[in-house]
């Protein structure tokens, strides 16, 4: 089991509130990841650490390290865009730019320099299509993604993250602000895309962190509680604090 993503004795403060105490954690390849936990645990922290989103935070202050494919990305040779390029990120609401459902998915390949329209076209169409919703705005791709509903605004953002081809994917709470039939979609989509990427996803949602993770990882108060392969995490966890979790006894 190969980790595409890891972190070691990841420490995070904000300011003097300590966020992530000690994470160590292994985020296989072409596996889905599911980071469980309670509101303000950490989840959604570790999750931003991956590709150094919390950099743009003031007071922010980081120990430890979270090495991507044998490199360590907070070396100071390693140059954030990069890092973006190969782990990209999908976001809790869908955010499209308020511009064409094409200049949306051809953003990211143009600011890496691709400006050829047959490349830029099948890009597009490729991106769209990893997406699931090639067929549903394929006559319409000159149209604003602002006029598109929730769940196919939060698909384009998934395909506009696919553009320009990453490696990893993270997804915060990607589905949490759609209705059940959008939702569903997306967790087939998850399950498809891991055949190509690696994921890691935050979710709130116990069935849904059963129904498209391979693997568990449980943090409470900053720490990660415990981690493994989902099934064991949810039939027979090692520390009681994850069963009264999942069981419902808090959270």
């Amino acid at each position: 089991m190969d980790a595409i993503l890891k972190t070691e004795h990841l420490n995070l403060w904000y300011g003097d509130n300590h966020a992530l105490k000690d994470v160590n954690l292994e985020m296989p390849e072409h596996q889905v990841t599911a980071l469980i936990g309670p509101s303000g645990c950490g989840k959604s922290t570790f999750l931003k650490t991956l590709d150094r989103m919390n950099d743009l935070i003031p007071g922010v202050r980081i120990e430890g390290q979270v090495i991507y494919r044998d490199r360590n990305i907070f070396d100071p040779q390693v140059d954030v865009t990069w890092l973006r390029r190969h782990v990209g990120m999908v976001f809790q609401k869908p955010n499209p730019f308020p511009m064409s459902i094409y200049d949306n998915i051809a953003y990211g390949p143009r600011t890496h320099g691709i400006r050829g329209k047959k490349e830029l076209d099948q890009i597009v169409e490729n991106s769209l299509r990893g997406a699931a919703i090639w067929d549903e705005v394929k006559d319409r791709l000159k149209k604003s993604a602002l006029s598109l509903s929730g769940g196919q605004q939060q698909r384009i953002c998934i395909a506009r993250a696919l553009a320009v081809e990453p490696d990893v994917l993270l997804m915060d709470e990607a589905t949490s602000a759609l209705d059940p039939i959008s939702t569903a979609k997306i967790e087939d989509l998850i399950a498809d895309l891991k055949k190509s990427y690696t994921i890691v996803i935050v979710t709130h949602n116990m069935q849904q962190a059963t129904r498209v993770s391979d693997r568990c990882a449980f943090f409470l108060h900053g720490e990660l509680v415990e981690s493994g392969e989902t099934e064991q995490i949810f039939s027979v966890p090692k520390d009681k604090r994850t069963e009264d979790y999942i069981t419902g006894r808090f959270g």
